[in-house]
């Protein structure tokens, strides 16, 4: 797809030290906190900005964004780093969804100038390694900055668009910085299957937790110590002040800009690393609708379902039977049964298991239940167990234990990586 400028333009730090690390080395500044917002936290952004950008200076410069790039005061990075000297800012690089984020799911905004900057725009969804590289190349950039607001989940593919960006940088000779922002669930643990890398794809890479429970940066320092160790990327990263493993999105005092069409609010990113599983099977996950993910349902769904789901007792949740019609994707314009998700204590709230247990009661409770014929569900679980064992007939806590040995591994490792307390 591609964007023309008419098109668009209708489309309508605390005190502390910059943090850098693997090939490269850092020195702390002390500056005041950049914006005007009142939140908090400062974001990697705000306090790269607040210290001058001196991280940048004599480096031609990229950025890998979309319209979460922004400061607490919800100007985009990208029109705050343009007119400012201090900062050599040459192209910029869309992902899915596309810089200025007009593209629905499985779709990009293609190469263009910016109507508002007239910096050229690269696309670089779908691309990887050695063609991405060349992208890279192609725009004269010395050091590609990431600034993306992630929303937790391995299958959220901004993760594996830093983790393409990261290993292109290395094969084209660039820096590579990243800027971190909150984790909108908290970072307090992983939760889920990891993956199996026999089903890597862009929904999944590398073997990581389904809900990983870490930050861009720390995720950053885990791809560059772990899946790209035999060429690193020379990597700095830019940590958060103020944020905490135990902060949710609202309690950080940013704005919320929705990171993709679907995950209008911090409420859909709780859920999401669970009910995403329900795109690999023949019901409605909530596309269409002003609730993705928290409405999930199908025809000839009724009150059964809400009612095998309430009486599991799940921690943190409650299901309400509900009827919807989505306005696009599965069952567009068709009214259909099935449940919504009311997360009443999310400090207890497990997405994963919940998910899992949605699956099980939805297969008992519905004739119709199917998953999707391309087996779509083993890429966002990250195996075949799920999907077999729950065909055989196990229980939410038979699946969930399956994966406790993994994920006793990945968190022993994902602790190594972790900037926050």
């Amino acid at each position: 797809m591609s964007l023309t400028r008419r098109g668009l333009l209708a489309a309508g730090g605390a005190v502390g030290a910059l943090a850098a690390t693997a090939a490269g080395t850092g020195a702390a500044s002390a500056a005041p906190a950049a914006g005007k917002g009142h939140g908090r936290v400062r974001t990697g952004f705000d306090r790269l900005a607040a210290d001058g950008y001196a991280l940048l200076k004599g480096q031609k410069v990229g950025v890998v964004t979309n319209p979460t790039g922004i400061t607490s005061d919800v100007r985009h990075i990208v029109d705050v780093m343009h007119p400012d000297e201090r900062v050599d800012l040459i192209a910029v690089f869309g992902p899915e969804h596309g810089f200025r984020g007009t593209a629905q799911a499985g779709g990009s905004e293609g190469r263009y100038d910016d109507p508002a900057t007239g910096l050229p725009v690269y696309d670089t969804y779908l691309k990887s390694g050695q063609p991405l590289a060349d992208v890279f190349t192609a725009s004269g950039v010395d050091t590609v900055v990431f600034d993306i607001q992630d929303a937790g989940a391995r299958f959220y593919t901004y993760i594996w668009t830093l983790y393409d960006c990261m290993e292109a940088a290395a094969l084209a000779g660039k820096r590579f910085v990243v800027l971190d922002r909150p984790n909108p669930v908290s970072g307090r643990a992983a939760l889920g299957p990891v993956l199996d890398p026999a089903f890597g794809t862009f929904v999944g890479r590398r073997e990581i937790a389904q809900a990983h429970g870490m930050t861009v940066t720390e995720l950053a320092l885990l791809f560059n110590a772990r899946f790209l160790a035999d060429r690193p990327v020379d990597l700095r990263i830019v940590t958060m002040s103020g944020w905490k493993r135990s902060d949710f999105f609202d309690t950080t005092g940013l704005p919320w800009v929705p990171p993709s069409p679907n995950m209008p609010t911090p409420d859909t990113a709780l859920v999401y690393s669970g009910t995403c599983l329900f795109e690999g099977t023949n019901l409605s996950e909530g596309r269409g609708t002003t609730r993705p993910f928290e409405l999930l349902g199908a025809e000839g769904i009724d009150h059964r379902w809400a009612a095998a789901a309430n009486a599991l007792g799940l921690p943190g949740v409650a299901f309400r039977e509900a009827y919807f019609a989505p306005t696009f994707s599965k069952f567009q314009g068709r009214t259909v049964g099935g449940v919504q998700l009311h997360v009443h204590d999310r400090e207890v709230f497990d997405p994963v298991r919940t998910g899992i247990a949605l699956l099980v009661t939805a297969k008992r409770t519905w004739s119709g239940f199917a998953w999707r014929s391309d087996n779509w569900i083993d890429k966002l679980t990250g195996n075949t167990r799920v999907r077999t064992m729950i065909d055989a007939g196990a229980d939410t806590d038979e699946v969930v234990g399956a994966w406790s040995e993994d994920l006793a591994a990945f968190r022993a490792v994902r602790k190594r990586y972790l900037q926050y307390r």
